[in-house]
């Protein structure tokens, strides 16, 4: 089994300690790391209201035989505990088939120092249950905790209902429930002070004394700085913080999903200096005792950078989708209580030209479940409202196009336009309409000019 294979002995009880720690085992602490006698981790639990010790024996082997799990036995009689004492043995490896009968045969005789063995896949399923990363060696930020993905006092999906409050010809009443997923996403947000000062012959050329706050998007892969709107949302929200329960927000959302962090914290830690290393690294001229101008690299050094602060967060990202006739339309966004960062808005853009500017008028065609633009809504000539270009049908009379719900209503408007008397039918063009009179006008002005009327 890969997992864990990076680390030393002495590492792999490090992260055997942050383990048991977290599946919520009271009092975990290591033994000496010298003559252990058997005991790597020693911790209590409390079982029907009665503490129990718990010695554990941490195997980085690719096979454990019964030997140490005779001699782990041995250790837990001579332990000194007021109370009930069993024992644990953790591998990366695999037990041997020996081992295995020898742990079984004490279960089964009711022996006062039962032994339970975890195995390589059995510590695999128990870093997934508690959220740890033992991949390649090295284990996760710890975290449970996470912005809230939806505000509280409102309904999951308000941000939708009032997304297509600017949207022209759709009432509330008539939007379905839109589908509602959140992902948990793993941020950490850094706080870091730089202090250096960058002296020559002539004195000092350049100072740097700055603090830094940035948020790091920090899943697997490298790490990504948060663009400056979404920092924000993180720092001016981490004092109200929730704990990431995904059967709580399970009943909540269609579907939730929490991402693992990709590097424990003092790598995060590592990257944040030397990130600022390069951002605060800059080229200063200067003249020398000479009146020779010189160019001066100042890079920081690292002792020069001190991270105040690394707190790792989930920042939940929460997409909607809500189906309209034809059409889809999702929203997404960065939430924290009622705050969020709208990542992508369907709602406020046209079908058919992709247009999503924020000072544009958008309307609903209720005949195909269309959002379209000024440019794509035209109004149905039977029933007067609004129909989308995409899905009219369309029809010229006195030269001017009409638009119409379907085949259905272009025909009834023939039969009326047949029936309409001839200024009726002529107006159906206005602007034509308009201009004939023009002309007309225009024609007797002149003919009476001609004949000397006027």
């Amino acid at each position: 089994m890969a997992v864990l294979d990076e680390l030393s002995g002495f590492e792999f009880e490090d992260v055997m300690e942050d383990v048991f720690r977290n599946l919520g085992y009271e009092n975990v602490r290591q033994a000496e790391k010298t003559a252990d006698e058997g005991r790597d981790v020693i911790m209590e639990e409390v079982v029907d209201g009665q503490r129990r010790a718990i010695v554990v024996e941490c195997k980085h082997t690719d096979t454990v035989g019964r030997p140490v799990v005779q001699k782990l036995h041995s250790a837990i009689a001579t332990f000194e505990f007021d109370g009930p004492k069993r024992g644990m043995v953790a591998t990366t490896g695999r037990f041997t088939n020996p081992a295995q009968e020898y742990a079984t045969r004490l279960q089964q005789n009711d022996d006062p120092h039962p032994i339970e063995l975890i195995d390589g896949e059995d510590l695999r399923e128990i870093a997934d249950e508690i959220g740890l990363d033992l991949y390649n060696g090295r284990i996760e930020i710890l975290c449970d905790e996470t912005l809230r993905p939806y505000d509280p006092a409102a309904d999951v999906d308000a941000p939708v209902a009032e997304a297509f409050r600017d949207i022209e010809n759709i009432e509330a009443v008539d939007l379905p429930t839109p589908r509602s997923d959140a992902t948990f996403r793993p941020v950490v947000a850094v706080t870091a002070d730089t202090n250096a000062v960058f002296e020559t012959s002539v004195g000092v050329i350049h100072r740097i004394n700055e603090r830094t706050q940035f948020v790091v998007h920090a899943e697997r892969g490298q790490p990504q700085i948060a663009a400056d709107d979404v920092a924000t949302l993180v720092t001016e929200n981490l004092h109200a913080t929730v704990e990431l329960d995904t059967d709580r927000f399970g009943a909540v959302f269609d579907e939730t999903e929490a991402r693992r962090f990709g590097q424990t914290q003092t790598e995060y830690k590592e990257w944040a200096v030397d990130r600022l290393q390069q951002h605060h690294t800059t080229t200063v001229t200067y003249t020398g005792d000479n009146n020779v101008t010189y160019n001066k690299t100042c890079e920081p050094n690292v002792s020069d950078i001190s991270v105040q602060s690394i707190e790792p967060v989930y920042l939940p990202e929460v997409r909607h989708t809500t189906n309209l006739g034809e059409y889809t339309y999702p929203y997404e966004y960065f939430a924290a209580g009622p705050s969020r960062v709208t990542t992508e808005d369907g709602i406020h853009r046209c079908v058919h030209c992709e247009t999503n500017d924020v000072d544009e008028t958008y309307t609903y065609c209720s005949n195909c479940g269309a959002i379209a633009c000024d440019s794509h809504i035209k109004t149905e000539r039977l029933e007067q409202e609004p129909v989308c270009t995409g899905c009219a049908v369309t029809e010229r009379f006195a030269l001017k196009t009409k638009y119409f719900y379907d085949e259905e209503n272009l025909e009834a408007f023939r039969e009326e336009y047949a029936a309409m008397p001839l200024h009726e039918k002529a107006m159906e063009n206005k602007l034509l309409a308009g201009g004939c009179v023009v002309a007309t006008l225009l024609l007797v002005v002149g003919l009476l000019v001609i004949g000397g009327i006027i």
